[in-house]
């Protein structure tokens, strides 16, 4: 794994108040892989998403993207390897003042250089590529159900042609049908694009149909990292609980 890393995070310690919330932690993502990031409640695994991003400063430790040290690399550098990243936020985090069109095209405005007519065909095309219709774009958030924000906020998180997908809980707040839906289009997008996902959820089905693999935070540390047939064989109390309580899925002998 650490050969093929598209993202490596090493010993990285992130720190609020008195409150240590990751502690050394190290984890590599593979070129080309979706990986579910998961753990308990208020563990940190949002945090963890923010840091590698540079949105959440480290106490200490590396994150080294697409063979970039973020810590000591330049301005110019950093932004060169943000943009070939897109992130989904927590709810989707869209402007809400802005059409579905301007949401979509603001990382085209800050990054690129390019005409009003090429921006709406690149608008277009994203839409067309998450499964909406072309006049969801002149519609605004609050005017889209929590399926569509999500659909949206994917399209603008793909207006670069990023390598990496960030996802943070990218299901929350759908229900079941819509959240399988979303899974089966960002497995689908994966392969498509071939891009490397980092997903981080709380979903069983998620971590059952669309991630190739699953790292566990527990005490600011990753804890498991595997196969959801790994996490399955784990006796660690937590793995078990989560895997095999009331709310697990059944698997197909």
């Amino acid at each position: 794994m650490a050969d093929d890393a598209i993202i490596r995070v090493r010993d990285v310690s992130v720190q609020f108040g008195s409150r240590r919330v990751l502690d050394g932690l190290h984890l590599d993502v593979g070129r080309g892989e979706i990986l579910g990031f998961v753990g308990a409640s208020g563990a940190g695994k949002s945090v963890l998403l923010r840091t590698i991003i540079g949105l959440v400063p480290r106490l200490g430790g590396t994150v080294e993207v697409l063979g970039t040290d973020m810590g000591t690399a330049d301005a110019a550098t950093r932004r060169g390897v943000e943009r070939r990243w897109g992130v989904l936020f927590q709810h989707g985090a869209l402007f809400s003042s802005l059409s579905v069109r301007q949401n979509i095209q603001f990382p085209l405005r800050e990054y690129l250089n390019v005409s009003p007519r090429l921006l709406d065909e690149i608008t277009l095309a994203k839409l067309a590529m998450v499964g909406l219709k072309p006049d969801v774009a002149g519609r605004f958030p609050s005017e889209l159900s929590g399926g569509m924000i999500k659909r949206v906020a994917l399209a603008r998180a793909l207006a670069l042609e990023p390598e990496i997908v960030f996802l943070d809980e990218p299901t929350s707040g759908l229900d079941p049908i819509g959240a399988g839906d979303f899974d089966e289009l960002v497995r689908t997008l994966q392969r498509t694009l071939g891009l490397t996902v980092f997903m981080v959820t709380h979903d069983l089905d998620s971590l059952h149909t669309a991630c190739d693999r699953i790292a566990v935070l527990g005490d600011g540390k990753v804890i498991a990292d595997g196969t959801m047939s790994d996490m399955l064989a784990s006796q660690h109390p937590w793995l078990q609980a989560y895997f095999h309580g009331p709310r697990a899925r059944a698997l197909a002998s």
